[in-house]
């Protein structure tokens, strides 16, 4: 057992938290935070710095890990991620830091009976293709986390999706810098809109969980600064968040957390960003060089080697090593953020406050309702016609609940865990749970459909299951596989013979069904077998009711995929995770968990992004490859139809046209708009996007303005971005690969900084 998760096991001796789930939530009494500019906030922090002693500014850049910071502070230590103590002499609050971002995390139920309101995957919420959605979802995850006494909130998660079996894709936003950017800036506003802090994270490239604490990724620089950099430089835009998190790994041969390109250069330089940068916990490694390339505050401390921004940091100074004009920076920049966001002069709660969970709850479920994805639907199977009295449902603990991704997000949600299994192994295995959340599809169905008889099976009995199937009039499998942090999946298959047992009960009863409950792509040799499949993701506290409204069509399906599914394993750049075949036991663990592996001594090892910033759907069709699903695709029980396409170009690229309800059903659509310079070779990017709810028969004039940087290519000669002049080529689209809606304009040469 590591120490971490004997901390973890034993943190409810430090503290509790105490909830209510019966009554009103109480926010805030002044929600709206007063407008103040960048430059007030931070001249009234330089004021404030100028009034700490040496010892006090220490103290604020760097923060406790509370499972093991007893004795550390006379502050009460909530068993939570983060801690940090405030001077009241001069006002500056106390800060307690709570995971993640699909709702307030309690991982290993750290403090005992704490509940709270669990989203579902943030890959769910992508693929609303809906701000609003991830504004709704990040400000009621917000709200319970003021509620339960916290004000930095450890969400804002847009790392892009550069490998299908990356094991924390279920907690990023997709594929796409335009996506993903959008998103995460839309749910990082609604975190703190409640005046608490909201992060943005992993700064930069934390693409893979398999040694993720010690792999170099390497990447040229216009090509990171037209893919994972335009999502971070969009979402900061979008959302404002008060601090940024370093990532874990090297970019380029340098760590994230002391990375003066990333840090320096990009963040604070290029993009003024003006709030402060944190670690993550455990990925400090030195002093002189992390904060002089612009880290500003050691976070979890007892997870580092080192206490490497207390007494050494100081010793610092005081040798002149880091200027005390660099000292004053940094702890100007967290006071900044604080102050951005009204959580400097909104304080906590002195007790924890009543949530209305169930009002929450129903947040979740239009979140999960909005992003689950109607793969295929041959037949019109779906939904589940009146005439299907005889419902069977297989496997997936689908009689109890619904799965969840495993890591730093794990929320105990309302009802409990109906299963729950602790790890013997893995990287994860001192943090995370194979855990449900309490909301069973097959209740959930039985109270959809109060007319048919639902049974279910776990499966495990193959001819029981298979002669029961016979006597359906249709069957609902359910297919599960587990994702989490600190660990990737080794292939895309289904685990433990899943796509046997779809395979064997569509043999039997050609009505079935698949629900895939998972953390991303995974490959079907069933597909051709199956006639309906539908993509739930991992679908939240209310999982169970939003599939069974999709599936009796109380709600038409609308989401589309944020991310490519693959027809084979080696259509993606990496068929498997880089790294697995170097890592076993001790150091697997140790690359991947900051507590796992003790004084263990790792090398690091490159992970090279051949495909630059051609990512997920760009490097299908650069290699003109074929998806078993497109990026953007998703089905729905009604139809749509584009028309009277009008495009403009000049300085700005915008297409207007027409999308009519062809169908009998209201509906939502996501029409997309994809754009690649004409002679230039290189892949469509998305550049515009919008939901558009229409009833039977109506339409809508819908017009979509191409994000500028998407037409443009980074040139780091100047430094920027530069549109070349010319013509571009323009789908008006329903997926990454829909080229039947084609346009040409012509735009206007131009530049723009970075």
């Amino acid at each position: 057992m590591s120490k971490l998760i004997a901390a973890l096991m034993s943190a409810a001796a430090i503290g509790a938290v105490a909830t209510s789930a019966s009554v009103a939530q109480q926010a805030p009494k002044s929600t709206a935070v007063t407008p103040v500019s960048a430059k007030q906030a931070r001249a009234r922090a330089d004021a404030i710095v100028a009034k700490l002693t040496l010892d006090e500014k220490i103290m604020l850049v760097h923060g406790l890990f509370p499972p093991m910071a007893g004795g550390k502070t006379q502050e009460e230590l909530i068993p939570s991620a983060g801690h940090i103590d405030g001077v009241p002499r001069v006002g500056i609050p106390l800060v307690r830091e709570s995971d993640a971002s699909l709702g307030v995390a309690n991982q290993v139920e750290q403090r005992k009976g704490d509940v709270a309101t669990a989203l579902p995957s943030s890959l769910a919420t992508a693929a609303s293709f809906d701000p609003e959605i991830a504004r709704a979802g990040g400000a009621m995850i917000g709200a319970e986390a003021r509620a339960k006494r916290f004000n930095v909130l450890l969400a804002g998660g847009v790392n892009l999706t550069r490998d299908p079996w990356g094991g924390r894709n279920f907690e990023y936003l997709g594929e796409d810098p335009l996506l993903a950017g959008e998103l995460a800036g839309a749910h990082i506003a609604g975190v703190q809109s409640n005046r608490i802090v909201s992060t943005i994270k992993h700064f930069a490239l934390n693409a893979q969980e398999t040694g993720r604490m010690v792999l170099d990724a390497q990447i040229d620089e216009a090509a990171l600064r037209e893919s994972d950099l335009l999502a971070f430089q969009i979402a900061i835009e979008k959302g404002k968040p008060g601090s940024v998190m370093a990532a874990y790994n090297k970019v380029n041969g340098h760590w994230a957390s002391e990375n003066a390109f990333l840090l320096n250069t990009v963040l604070k330089r290029d993009w003024n960003y003006p709030g402060w940068v944190m670690s993550d916990w455990g990925g400090v490694h030195t002093t002189v060089k992390a904060a002089n390339a612009g880290l500003d505050q050691q976070s979890g401390q007892e997870l580092d080697k080192a206490m490497f921004f207390d007494a050494p940091l100081k010793a610092a100074v005081e040798k002149g090593e880091v200027p005390m004009a660099r000292l004053n920076d940094m702890v100007a920049r967290y006071l900044t953020g604080l102050i951005l966001t009204g959580a400097f002069d909104t304080p906590m709660p002195s007790a924890a406050q009543p949530i209305d969970y169930a009002a929450n709850a129903d947040v979740a479920q239009r979140a999960a309702e909005a992003g689950i994805v109607l793969l295929k639907n041959d037949g019109g199977i779906l939904p589940l016609a009146a005439s299907a009295k005889k419902i069977l449902v297989v496997g997936g603990g689908a009689d109890v609940g619904v799965l969840s991704g495993g890591g730093s997000s794990q929320v105990r949600s309302v009802g409990g865990a109906p299963i729950e299994i602790p790890l013997a192994y893995g990287g994860s295995a001192s943090f995370a749970r194979i855990t449900y959340h309490a909301s069973s599809p097959v209740a959930a169905l039985r109270k959809a459909a109060p007319g048919a008889q639902v049974d279910f099976t776990d499966g495990r009995n193959l001819n029981a299951t298979l002669d029961a199937a016979a006597k359906a009039d249709i069957v609902i499998v359910f297919a599960t596989q587990w994702t989490t942090e600190a660990d990737d999946v080794p292939n895309l298959r289904l685990p433990d013979h899943q796509d046997a047992l779809i395979g064997a009960v569509s043999r039997a009863q050609p009505k079935t069904v698949v629900v895939l409950t998972t953390g991303g792509p995974v490959t079907m040799p069933w597909i051709t077998q199956v006639p309906a499949v539908v993509q739930a993701w991992y679908p939240g506290q209310r999982g169970g009711e939003a599939i069974a409204n999709i599936l009796t069509g109380k709600v038409n399906p609308s989401g589309r995929l944020p991310i490519t599914f693959p027809a084979r394993e080696a259509q993606a750049p990496r068929p498997t995770p880089v790294g697995l075949d170097l890592l076993t036991g001790l150091e697997r663990d140790a690359a991947s968990n900051p507590a796992a592996g003790g004084d263990f001594s790792l090398k690091t090892f490159p992970v090279k992004y051949q495909e630059g910033s051609d990512v997920g759907y760009r490097w299908y069709e650069r290699q003109g490859n074929k998806p078993l699903f497109a990026f953007g695709h998703g089905l729905s029980y009604t139809s749509f139809a584009y028309a009277q396409p009008q495009v403009r170009g000049g300085k700005t690229l915008t297409v207007s046209f027409t999308v009519t309800n062809t169908g009998q059903r209201a509906g939502a659509d996501v029409p997309q708009l994809y754009v690649t310079r004409d002679g230039s070779g290189k892949p469509m990017r998305l550049a515009g996007f919008q939901r558009v709810t229409l009833n039977p028969g109506e339409s809508r004039r819908v017009t979509l303005t191409a994000e500028p940087r998407i037409l443009a290519d980074y040139d780091t000669s100047l430094p920027g971005w530069r549109i070349a002049g010319g013509s571009y080529r323009v789908a008006i689209a329903r997926d990454a690969t829909d080229r039947s809606m084609t346009l040409a304009t012509t735009l206007d040469a131009a530049t723009m900084k970075p």
